[in-house]
């Protein structure tokens, strides 16, 4: 009998571990939900401050038509000009988060304005993030245009 009280202790310990375990996975998992929301977010409004907290200082970043950027370079093709950006949006998300690293897939939709002229972008998109001490950053970002 006392075998068995044992068992059943140990069940409900390694039970609740589990759940505390997964209540972990979860909140990384929002953490990075909200950041995906707060980078598309930054994007739209050209907002360099938000997105330069995001980025790590060594990201790289690829965009639909192939080309690759470093921080900077993306922070400066970010705030282009002569692109007025209307509609940002993420969808069909999944996050993958294994201890310090999450891996996110989705779709991006943006719609706007380049020269005058509309435009409409429908990615999808990978991104990788990395816990820095607490702190989630962006370390590499791809974007394609699915095959129709």
């Amino acid at each position: 009998m006392r075998t068995r009280s044992l068992l059943i202790s140990l069940a409900a310990i390694l039970v609740l571990s589990g759940f505390a375990s997964a209540q972990k996975i979860s909140a990384a998992t929002q953490s990075i939900l909200d950041l995906e929301k707060k980078w598309t977010d930054a994007y739209k409004q050209a907002d360099l401050n938000t997105m330069n907290s995001l980025l790590n200082e060594d990201v790289i970043v690829t965009v639909e038509d192939g080309k690759v950027y470093s921080k900077s370079g993306y922070l400066t093709h970010s705030v282009d000009k002569t692109v007025k950006v209307l509609l940002a949006e993420i969808n069909d998300v999944r996050v993958r988060v294994d201890e310090d690293t999450a891996v996110v897939t989705g779709a991006y939709h943006e719609r706007g304005t380049k020269n005058g002229k509309p435009y409409e972008y429908n990615d999808r998109f990978t991104d990788v993030w990395k816990d820095h001490g607490g702190k989630w950053q962006l370390i590499a970002s791809h974007f394609s245009i699915p095959v129709k």
